[in-house]
This record gives C-alpha cells, structure tokens and sequence, in this order.
C-alpha cells in the first residue's frame, strides 16, 4: 500500500473515532436530559409539539387539550427521539467520512509532495550524470532538511566518482605500461639466438603469466568503468554486435572443437557499444572455454539475449556465485579466465537498465539470459 493511501486511511480513521466518540457524548447528553417519567403532550400524531408546549409538573384536563392530541409516555417520546438522534447521526457521519477521505488524500497528496521530487530526482541520477539537485523550496521543516541532506549527499558522491574517475584513468595507464615493458623483455630475451631450451620455457612461462595479468586488469578496469555507468549513449545494434563476436571467437571455438548456433533478429538498444561488445565477447568466450570437445554454443536473440553451452554439469546453488568476481566451479580453474567474464556481463547489463541471471542447462553446461531494454525506434525492413 502507498504511503499516500496510509496516510488517507489514518486520517479518515481519526475522523471516524472522533466522529464516533462525539457521537456517542451527545447521546448520552441527550439521554440525561430527555424525561421518562412524565406524560407528553403531542398536538399531533405525525408531528411532535415542542417540549416546553406543556411545563414539566403541569396538570392539565383532558378537556383542556385540543380534539387530535395524542398523549404518549415520556420513555416512549425518550425511545424515539434517541432512534432518530441515532439514525441522523450516522448519516451525516458516513457523508463527513467521505469528504474526510476526500480531503485527507488531498492533504496527503500536497505533504508527499516533497517526497516526490527527492524520487524523481534519484530516478534521473546515474554515475555520469550526478548535477541534478533537488533544491527543495519551503519553510525549514523535516521535508526540508530531508531534501538539504539528499542535496548534500549528492555533493559527496559526485566528488567521490570525480576521484574515482581519475583513479580508473591513471591506474589504467600505470599498470599497463609495466606490463608491456616485461611483455617486451621476455620476447627481446627469448629471441636471442644464444637462448638455452630452459630460458625459452621460462619465458614462454614468464609470457603466459604476462597476459593472464594484462587480461586481469583489463578486466578490473573495464568492471570498473561498467559500475560507473555509461559516460555517453547511442544507438547500437545488438545482432550486429553478436556477429562480429561470434565470428571473432571462431578460432578459439575451433581450437576447443566447439560450433557456434546462432538465431538473431535486429534488436537495437540504446547504450556503449564497446561495453556491450564486451558483455557479448565474455558470454560468448566463457561458453567456450567452459565448454567440452565437440560441444556446441547456442546464440539465441529474441526478446532476450540467450547464451547456452554443453560444459560440465553445474550445481544449481553454485550459480549465483558466478556472478562474483574470482568466482569459478572448482573444476575450471585449469582454463584460462580470471573469473571476471560473469561479473563483467552483469555489471554492463545493469549499466543498461538491463539484467542478467543463469541457470543450469539440463544436460550440463549453463544458461545465461540477459535481459537489455529494446529502444522505441523503428526498425529497417
């Protein structure tokens, strides 16, 4: 139930009770005061005299009193008159209520609305795009300081993404180039003529460690830039991108024995195309290295990404794990991933808008559904 509706409810409740209380305080006023041992007279069968007609104590002759005068008890008159005290009552309680719900969903409305622009403005917000502000208007109440320390909130985790940036920007420079400078003394060392046989396998070693490590911090970087959303947007076509990715893992599957089948239709979303090449590569990469001889890698695009493989049988509790980063079955830490491809293609989905999840494929492997919000533009022909 929304809040507006609570507060509605609470206030239409408070009126109720009160209502009901005051009620209730009139009744027993007007039972005290009404007589009941006294006779009435009443001029009129259909119509009441007024009370004060007759003084209570009075005696009166039959004769005295006009031709069509009823006489009735007094706790019949008591009995009566609290019945319609009683009916009338609830009526005009019953149409208060209403205009109490009425103004209460009102009020609510204009006291929530504070609170709507602080969710509007949070809706608008992304890594790349902090300068929205809600600079709430108004006198310093609790709204007020809530909308100051939003505000001010804000402030902070802009300077703290700005830092961030910068960090991203020259680690990515200061941990590659000493990277490519032992790449480069390994491949100088092996190529020298006068290399012993252990040299070269020390240095096929050395070049191997090498680009696991180069592979590492591309990966940290490009999770990294994911998780700060995307700097800049624009039109990509999804099945475009999956064949230039399939036909760029080809030697590698053909390596692993493993075939590619693929069934796409043009699916254009709004976003980076080179973190989205990067979602694709790695689903498509770790379909294969996690694959067995002969297996196949299934592409399917329809309303969603779908990537399944015929790997080694994967335990159900074991599959959110996946998505962690180093996160690896115990029977693939012989590949050559870093157990970064999972937390890479969730990491850009949801820079997206988009989602990711797993399952088991039934006899054995994974399958990987990723959902990407398709754009409103029309599609060629």
């Amino acid at each position: 139930m929304r809040l507006r509706t609570r507060l509605t409810a609470w206030y239409a409740g408070v009126f109720l009770i009160a209502g009901v209380a005051l009620i209730a305080l009139n009744y027993w006023l007007l039972a005290a005061w009404l007589p009941t041992d006294d006779w009435v007279a009443v001029a009129d069968a259909r119509r009441a005299m007024p009370m004060d007609t007759y003084p209570y104590g009075a005696t009166l002759e039959a004769a005295q009193l006009p031709a069509d005068t009823q006489v009735l008890s007094g706790e019949l008159v008591k009995t009566n008159t609290l019945s319609g005290f009683i009916w009338q009552s609830a009526i005009a309680l019953v149409v208060a209520a209403i205009i109490a719900v009425w103004l209460g969903w009102v009020v609510a409305g204009r006291v929530l609305e504070p609170l709507h622009s602080i969710t509007t403005t949070a809706h608008r917000l992304e890594a790349e795009r902090l300068d929205q502000r809600i600079e709430l208007d108004g006198p310093p109440d609790e709204l007020k300081e809530l909308a100051d320390t939003f505000d001010g909130m804000l402030d902070r985790l802009a300077s703290s993404f700005d830092s961030q940036k910068r960090f991203v920007a020259n680690a990515s420079h200061e941990l590659r180039t000493p990277l490519a400078v032992q790449r480069t003394l390994i491949e100088v060392a092996l190529g020298d003529p006068g290399a012993s046989d252990e040299i070269r396998r020390l240095g096929a070693h050395l070049l191997d460690t090498n680009e696991r490590s180069e592979k590492l911090i591309d990966g940290l970087l490009l999770l990294a830039r994911s998780d700060r959303g995307l700097a800049s947007r624009e039109l990509v076509w999804l099945d475009e991108i999956i064949d230039d990715e399939v036909e760029s893992c080809a030697s590698l599957a053909a390596s692993k024995e493993v075939t590619f089948d693929v069934s796409t239709r043009q699916f254009l979303v709004e976003g980076d195309p080179v973190l989205l090449a990067q979602l694709i590569g790695n689903l498509l990469r770790n379909a294969v290295l996690y694959n067995k001889p002969g297996g196949t890698v299934s592409v399917r695009l329809q309303q969603e990404l779908v990537v399944t493989n015929t790997g080694p049988t994967v335990p159900a509790e074991a599959v959110p794990g996946l998505f962690e980063p180093f996160r690896r079955l115990r029977d693939r830490t012989g590949t050559a991933g870093s157990g970064l491809g999972l937390s890479i293609v969730q990491s850009v989905a949801r820079a997206h808008q988009g989602s990711a999840k797993a399952r088991p494929n039934g006899g054995g492997g994974l399958v990987v559904q990723v959902n990407l919000p398709e754009t409103g533009v029309r599609q060629p022909s």
